[in-house]
């Protein structure tokens, strides 16, 4: 059994169909076919012994407990395959009926070095940014801007009834505004929230909601070293960022040149970057943040594969000796521990100084390769 999440419009139904071609498919998100599967479980599911895609799966994640006396009595592998686009629901249904029966996956939106295999693709930094890593967007050459504003839209007016219990739309947009203005910000949950006029715990609850919808990730702290005063408060930062830019009201690549959080959205674009070349590898991503409160900073520190990365990301297309200082400062005091340093930057030369590679933007994807094949 595989299940595969992710956003919704990432390609989960598209990719599926075309590798499992000869499974029936079926989608939930029909009334009368997602009533049949919760009225009469067993009956829906006798219909399909050669093999089903259950698409939307997240819609009845009942089914699950079912699937689970199924693929118990006949363990014949790839049989049932589930899409869904919220992780909350799927995530109980797999921890409480389906742990060790079935793969859990994700896709997320494009990568950069997906993106670039479609016709017209954008080639500009600043345009790839803007319309993010939405497959139907570069697959119909389609305005970013209308279509992401499309998709927002119906992310709140949909979805969020379905995650979660929130009665004021109007107050979860802004509230979801004012995220995408802490996009590569470490999470302050008081702040946030009085900004946007809830209380903590419900700052708490809709960050989880905008998680558990894909549309966040938060990136945990890293401290192995407890002798050092360090900030333990988790980054958050967007799945794709153009949607970030949407919600940003960023509506043309000179706007987004010249917006004064430029660095946060390319610090954003890469981090996402990082965690689809692990995801694509089928990896589970281990990607950490680090700060001491005495001012040193590292973007990301990766350890997915047991080895240690340190990631340093910068939007200049200049490069400087000071991009490198943290760097080796994080060097020195990690001592014999082996540590790989790298800049990512948003320049179009690779260079390296002071023994450590800055890789520009458009080769990220020898970055993520760097890292799942260390």
């Amino acid at each position: 059994m595989v299940t595969l999440t992710g956003p919704r419009q990432s390609g989960k139904t598209t990719l599926c169909r075309s590798v499992f071609g000869e499974h029936a498919y079926v989608s939930l998100e029909a009334a009368d076919t997602r009533q049949f599967a919760r009225e009469d479980p067993r009956g829906f599911l006798a219909q399909f012994a050669g093999g089903v895609l259950l698409d939307e799966f997240h819609r009845a994640p009942e089914l699950a407990g079912y699937l689970q006396g199924i693929v118990d009595e006949d363990p014949a592998p790839g049989r049932f395959i589930l899409t869904g686009s919220q992780n909350l629901a799927i995530s109980e249904s797999v921890s409480q009926s389906l742990a060790g029966r079935t793969a859990l996956l994700t896709l997320l939106p494009l990568s950069y070095a997906e993106l670039r295999r479609f016709d017209g693709a954008p080639k500009n930094l600043f345009a790839v940014m803007l319309q993010g890593g939405y497959p139907r967007i570069a697959q119909m050459h389609l305005d970013p801007v209308g279509w992401l504003s499309a998709y927002t839209q119906t992310y709140l007016e949909r979805d969020v009834r379905n995650l979660a219990n929130v009665g004021d739309l109007e107050a979860f947009q802004t509230f979801t505004g004012l995220a995408a203005g802490r996009s590569a910000q470490e999470q302050n949950l008081s702040q946030i929230g009085a900004d946007a006029g809830v209380s903590h715990n419900t700052a708490r609850k809709w960050l989880s909601v905008l998680e558990a919808g894909y549309l966040i990730h938060r990136l945990p702290a890293w401290h192995r070293n407890v002798r050092k005063q360090i900030s333990k408060s988790p980054k958050l930062h967007f799945i794709d960022s153009g949607v970030l830019c949407r919600l940003l009201n960023i509506r043309d690549t000179d706007q987004l040149r010249n917006h004064p959080l430029i660095g946060a959205i390319f610090e954003t674009w890469v981090v996402s970057e990082l965690l689809k070349g692990h995801m694509n590898a089928g990896r589970v991503p281990r990607l950490r943040h680090y700060r001491e409160s005495r001012g040193l900073e590292i973007d990301v520190v990766d350890e997915t594969l047991g080895a240690l990365r340190a990631i340093e990301i910068k939007s200049a297309a200049t490069l400087t000796s000071r991009f490198f200082q943290p760097l080796q400062r994080l060097r020195e005091q990690v001592g014999e521990t082996p540590m790989s340093p790298h800049i990512v930057y948003g320049g179009d030369t690779a260079q390296t100084r002071h023994g450590i590679p800055a890789t520009p933007w458009s080769s990220t994807a020898s970055v993520c390769e760097d890292i799942t094949a260390a």
